[in-house]
């Protein structure tokens, strides 16, 4: 775990009860040794590890000094320690950051674990009989010695599907992530996990009453958000951004620019695929803020070293593409900076999402469409060569409604089709984000999908408008499952901290109760965040077509992958290994 923690390591033990604890510092805040891990309460009551950053413990501390608290360092950490001393698992609602810890109470023979509201820090913990292991990796728990290492069929099925493995699931048996919001306690009774947060549902209209003018709302948001990204500037190491060119990011760095009296240091990364490089904007937008901006530009040799590498730092199957880019941009601003903002999180909150306004269309359309010809229509397009179909609309995009204009036009003509085959809005959307369909899983693996978070989801939004229901389901299984593990694991194997100002807990709660037509307008998403936008950056430099953080695979495929992916997909190896039909 030394790639998450190069700066210290520590170990706590006691055998006669049973417990260990033990940590790896990124030093972020008091680099002296005060801040060293296992850290002791003075009572010697409590003793934590903890991984991320509490960004009010200043409020905190001053808060429990009036109680009589004393404190001998300057982290967080031991705001948390005496926080949990005073409050117990209730300290939970004060904290605003991203955290995992876990804290042995020996006064009580518990063990308190937490992770934060949205998910951004990882947790994994394995149960079984009266052992409990808990990481923030799975290859911590792989490490010890009587840790089974069963695969579970079930959650290979939802990785397949899914392209990761839906929490609380991971590849293991008896062995799962603790989902955001949630903690857990240990004793002598036993394991038992409880939520102490959740994401506010359907409150647009209580929003609406109080402040019916759109200019109050553009300024309740841009203070929230200028007030995130400020809490997240705390740090006692060089600190920078992630700056791809879109909408999040480039955000992200004007308010940071706005809030820092010296220029902010941003990082991009490039390629040579016009398709795929958002480098030249972001190139522009740091001009025009007027950061001290790196960019590097990576030739597909770079970044197919990369791919070798991300078994290790994954640990279980993990399909993103992006983990690509994702791992090259931290490593290049690692080599700079200890500390970095991103902006992942704004398409979730504000129907950033093309496939949101697909599902929507498609779930019109599809209504109209009587039920016997959908199939002959779907298998009529799906004769059409999809290189054929991109080169008649890539000379019309820029004549289309800003909607309509799609960077990666091929990939959604797929989905396009296979939606057309599909029934209710659950099973439209799936067939946006999923991979392999469920029929092709059965086939491949002669089981039926299990079911996952995104069933449980999806129910939650009954009632509920279709671009509304489809944000939630993401923010709640895409977003924590997908999108924060890929940036966590992408950047801590560089041991580089990435903080999330867009998923600040009141700016989710904010965005939550906003009504719908402030995120989603005329066919386009992030109509209210791009107002923000607008008072910082020209509208020239973001109005343009979602790109995404993607890497020419495709042609990777066909030529430099093509040796391996002919090896790992071999009759003789499927046979060998046992998990899939090799004869389909």
């Amino acid at each position: 775990m030394a790639h998450r923690g190069p700066d210290d390591a520590g170990l706590f033990f006691d055998r006669d009860k049973g417990i260990g604890l033990s940590h790896r510092r990124l030093s972020i805040l008091d680099l002296s040794s005060a801040g060293h891990q296992p850290m002791h309460s003075q009572s010697r009551e409590e003793v934590i590890v903890y991984n991320g950053e509490i960004y009010n413990f200043l409020s905190i501390k001053l808060e429990l000094a009036g109680k009589g608290y004393q404190f001998r360092s300057h982290t967080d950490t031991e705001v948390i320690l005496n926080a949990y001393h005073e409050w117990g698992p209730e300290c939970l609602d004060r904290f605003i950051g991203m955290f995992a810890f876990a804290i042995w109470d020996d006064s009580r023979q518990r063990l308190f674990i937490a992770r934060d509201r949205l998910g951004i820090k990882p947790l994994y913990y394995y149960s079984k009989g009266d052992t409990l292991l808990f990481a923030s990796e799975l290859k911590a728990l792989m490490a010890f010695r009587d840790f089974p290492r069963s695969i579970d069929d079930e959650a290979l099925s939802l990785f397949l599907h899914y392209q990761y493995i839906p929490s609380p699931r991971t590849i293991f048996h008896d062995t799962y992530k603790l989902l955001p919001g949630h903690y857990l306690l240990h004793d002598k009774k036993g394991l038992t996990t409880r939520q102490y947060w959740r994401k506010p549902d359907c409150e647009w209209g209580t929003i609406e009453e109080q402040a019916s003018d759109e200019n109050v709302l553009l300024n309740q948001l841009d203070e929230k958000l200028t007030q995130a990204v400020s809490d997240r500037l705390i740090s006692d190491v060089p600190l920078g951004a992630l700056l791809s060119g879109g909408i999040d990011s480039s955000l992200v760095a004007a308010l940071m620019q706005k809030v820092n009296p010296a220029p902010v240091r941003t990082f991009s990364i490039g390629f040579s695929e016009d398709k795929y490089n958002e480098a030249p904007w972001a190139s522009k937008i740091a001009a025009y803020l007027g950061t001290n901006h790196t960019e590097l530009y990576v030739d597909p040799a770079a970044a197919l070293e990369v791919i070798p590498v991300l078994p290790d730092i994954y640990d279980e199957p993990f399909a993103d593409s992006s983990a690509v880019p994702t791992y090259l941009v931290s490593k290049l601003t690692r080599s700079h900076v200890t500390v970095a903002l991103s902006g992942d999180g704004g398409d979730e909150q504000f129907a950033g999402y093309v496939r949101y306004w697909m599902t929507r269309t498609m779930a019109d359309w599809l209504a109209r469409i009587p039920r016997n010809i959908k199939s002959p229509i779907a298998r009529m397009l799906s004769k059409l060569p999809p290189n054929w179909v991109a080169q008649i609309y890539l000379p019309l995009r820029d004549y289309l409604p800003q909607r309509l204009r799609m960077a990666n036009f091929q990939d959604k003509w797929q989905k396009l089709i296979m939606q057309l085959g599909q029934g209710d809005l659950s099973q439209l959307y799936r067939m946006t984000i999923c991979l392999w369909s469920q029929s092709e899983l059965f086939e491949l693996l002669g089981r039926e999908l299990p079911a996952s978070r995104y069933e449980d989801e999806f129910r939650a939004t009954t009632g509920w408008s279709v671009i509304s229901g489809l944000m939630h389901v993401d923010q709640h299984t895409y977003l924590p499952d997908c999108m924060l593990t890929k940036v966590d694991r992408a950047s801590m194997a560089v041991s580089l901290e990435v903080r999330v100002p867009l998923l600040d807990h009141r700016v989710v709660e904010f965005s939550a109760r906003l009504p719908e037509h402030l995120k989603y307008r005329h066919g386009t998403g992030k109509y209210l965040l791009k107002k923000v936008l607008a008072r910082y950056l020209p509208r020239h430099l973001f109005e343009r077509p979602k790109m995404g953080f993607g890497i020419p695979l495709d042609q990777w495929l066909r030529n430099e992958l093509k040796a391996p992916l002919l090896d790992y997909l071999s009759p003789a190896r499927l046979k060998r290994e046992g998990r899939f039909d090799a004869d389909i």
